[in-house]
């Protein structure tokens, strides 16, 4: 049987998923086989693994880390919002319905044979599993269904890392209000405390330290410093679409309420000189070099949105001159219009923004698929992509008809009814604008920094290992042309942060000494 160690958190966004991460760097690094897992997971960045099954992305990036390719067993159960109180459900990487609320708490205890299986299939090829647990182990208006915290921990008999956030301050009351609310049989089971996000000089915190140890009984097994690690949040907690600076060339991204996989954009941030703005107002759009509308877990709705506040309008408007692409849902209200005769979303129909010559029709039936293939010729802007091989992923619930002659820069051509699916870079000939379904395209083959270049140019920076606009340097060598190795970059150095501020020695004696019932 695999060790297990289980990091649970005071509340969201105190960095469970990052130090799972590291630990799984750590780990993989001391020579053993390491896997993630989360019981169930509530996210729109989500990710299709080779089988074409969906999986949380946070679960892929701790893959990552851990040297495996993502399993959809280290997350068996998705949960994708598509409103305030309702979700849709994926288990074992197939969505199978929608639920609200409170149909799905009283449901979810169903779905533990599930779990145990995923977590049994884990275990035949990992030495150590590393679980994440969600939310807060003292939301005790939650805990009779729990299957994520305390339930999970108790499905496996994990010992348990219980992690605050000191930069929201009242660190100490966290951890030890969390404990207070715990049953002396969940108390049992926290091996050690985490304070996270510390700035400033650490001997500060030792006389705060000694009376938490003091009153909560539980060592302090690390203190970790405030980081700057560049790789995926929780995409319900990000930090990235509070920024507003714009760089030489300027990337807007809208923001629209049900925004999924905007992962797709993480790699420009990687690149010297280039912004990345997420905009969901039209006063803070102003003109930028190339506009997104990345995916959207209701394309319907996230489109009549933007038409009441009238960011329809000025991408219409912009996308005379400026231009513009669409991913996944994003792709699809850029045609014509979009039809949902099965109430996959809606119901009924919606004109799209008529920017490209297509027709969307949404279908129960999910497309979950990795594809890849060599980019054919491309108008406009993205000729410069022309030639670039790519590799990525689908998940869609609906199927996009060529209506007017677009154009699919794809080396897979329309396929039977004139389907333009898997299409990549679909246009509408010469124009500013551009459709896909694949997530991940400008991932690999320099197709990020190449499309960068070729904006730069259009707004007039000389092209060369430096172009200057306004006096602002352009450096390519600072640019980032190999994503893959960058992020193996970024959990190197998660892990040696980690390494020289958690007690290791301490973390390994709670993995030998596993068993607690």
């Amino acid at each position: 049987m695999a060790k297990v160690v289980m990091v649970q958190g005071t509340m969201s966004g105190v960095g469970k998923s990052l130090l799972v991460a590291g630990l799984c760097r750590i780990m993989k690094r001391d020579g053993y086989r390491v896997a993630p897992f989360k019981s169930q997971n509530m996210a729109l960045n989500s990710f299709v693994t080779k089988e074409g099954l969906e999986m949380g992305r946070a679960q892929v990036m701790q893959a990552e880390a851990a040297g495996m390719d993502p399993m959809v067993c280290m997350n068996p159960i998705l949960l994708k919002p598509t409103d305030h109180t309702g979700s849709q459900v994926i288990v074992n990487g197939r969505a199978i319905g929608n639920m609200r609320a409170r149909e799905y708490f009283s449901y979810k205890k169903t779905l533990l044979p599930e779990i145990g299986k995923a977590f049994r299939k884990l275990e035949e090829i990992a030495d150590i599993i590393v679980i994440e647990g969600a939310g807060s182990p003292a939301e005790i208006n939650l805990k009779k269904n729990d299957i994520v915290n305390m339930g999970m921990a108790r499905l496996v008999d994990a010992p348990v890392l219980l992690v605050g956030d000191i930069d929201r301050g009242g660190v100490f009351a966290q951890l030890l209000g969390t404990l207070l609310l715990l049953s002396e049989e969940e108390k049992k089971r926290i091996r050690g405390l985490v304070i996270n996000k510390f700035r400033g000089d650490r001997s500060l915190l030792d006389s705060g330290i000694e009376i938490l140890e003091k009153k909560g009984g539980i060592p302090v097994t690390g203190v970790i410093p405030y980081m700057e690690i560049m790789l995926e949040d929780e995409d319900s907690l990000t930090e990235r679409f509070a920024k507003r600076e714009e760089g030489v060339v300027d990337l807007a991204v809208i923001h629209y309420p049900r925004i999924s996989n905007f992962t797709d954009f993480n790699i420009f941030e990687q690149i010297f000189g280039v912004s990345v703005r997420y905009v969901n107002s039209v006063a803070n759009l102003g003109r930028p070099d190339m506009i997104f509308l990345p995916g959207s877990k209701n394309t319907m709705e996230d489109l009549a949105w933007m038409r009441s506040n009238g960011l329809e309008s000025a991408v219409r408007e912009l996308a005379q001159d400026v231009p513009v692409c669409g991913i996944c849902g994003g792709y699809q209200m850029l045609g014509r219009e979009i039809l949902d005769p099965e109430g996959v979303e809606s119901a009924g129909a919606i004109r799209g923004m008529g920017l490209l010559p297509v027709r969307t029709i949404l279908q129960g039936e999910k497309v979950c698929r990795q594809v890849r293939g060599i980019v054919n010729q491309v108008e406009g802007v993205f000729s410069a992509l022309s030639g670039l091989c790519y590799e990525g992923y689908e998940i869609h619930m609906g199927r996009t008809e060529n209506i007017a002659g677009a154009v699919c820069g794809s080396v897979e051509q329309l396929q039977e009814e004139q389907l333009l699916e898997p299409g990549v870079f679909v246009s509408g000939g010469a124009t500013n604008v551009y459709g896909t379904y694949v997530h991940g395209v400008f991932d690999q083959g320099g197709a990020a920094l190449s499309l960068v270049e070729a904006l730069a140019r259009r707004k007039g920076i000389l092209s060369g290992s430096a172009m200057y606009e306004e006096s602002v340097p352009w450096d390519w060598n600072c640019a980032c042309m190999d994503y893959r190795a960058f992020k193996e970059n970024q959990y190197d150095k998660l892990a040696d942060i980690l390494s020289a501020h958690l007690n290791m020695e301490e973390i390994y004696g709670i993995l030998r000494e596993a068993h607690l019932q």
